[in-house]
């Protein structure tokens, strides 16, 4: 990944809540079987290891996780808000016409060895802490309790559990930093206007360069 370096964002606890907010992975291995990519939610314990680790399962029909089990190395990759920025939205472009369209992103990478996981309290325990995350603020919150023993014996016989302590991690936040106050400004007001992602306005302008 390209990181110019008002682009970067080190710390990891600005890190780790971006991979809250956007848990969806994708995975990524390069083994015998090729280039594989699978989406995959995942739940980080923050608490395990120098930089966290993250815990995700696989369906047992899908090809990759075997190519996970000898791999020494994966790439996971989180999308958080993004938008296209169209020139338009800054005032020096009136004045100079220097100007051409980009796309703001915010992302985060992460390496690390996986780990295949088939104990069954393990996948247990993954789920509980996977379905709490996004259950725990609705009013009525589903258990994994709730579901009868014996069906729930049969969904995790069909998956098989990721682990991945994390090695390394870069995060980039590319939301119009190289840009005069000005134009940042005029980025904002785009986006809320034109009905664009009210997370990368919201972002824009909370950032300042550098």
């Amino acid at each position: 990944m390209s990181l110019a370096q008002f682009f970067r964002e080190d710390r990891l606890e600005v890190q780790h809540d971006l991979l809250r907010a956007h848990p969806l992975g994708l995975i990524i291995t390069g083994g015998t079987g090729g280039l594989m990519a699978t989406p995959v939610p995942c739940v980080l314990h923050a608490g395990e290891g120098e930089r966290g680790t993250l815990r995700a399962h696989f369906a047992r029909g899908n090809a990759q996780w075997k190519e996970l089990s000898g791999a020494s190395e994966c790439l996971v990759v989180f999308q958080g808000a993004q938008h296209y920025i169209t020139p338009s939205w800054y005032p020096t472009k009136k004045a100079t016409q220097k100007a051409v369209p980009t796309w703001n992103y915010v992302v985060v990478h992460v390496w690390g060895t996986p780990r295949v996981v088939q104990e069954a309290a393990w996948l247990r325990g993954h789920l509980e802490a996977l379905t709490d995350a996004h259950e725990r603020a609705r009013p009525e919150p589903w258990k994994v309790a709730d579901a009868p023993e014996d069906y729930l014996a049969a969904m995790m016989r069909a998956i098989v559990g990721i682990e991945i302590p994390i090695a390394r991690i870069e995060g980039k936040w590319k939301v119009s930093q190289n840009r005069p106050d000005v134009d940042r400004v005029g980025v904002v007001e785009g986006l809320r206007a034109e009905g664009g992602s009210a997370e990368m306005a919201d972002l824009v302008e909370q950032r300042s360069p550098g």
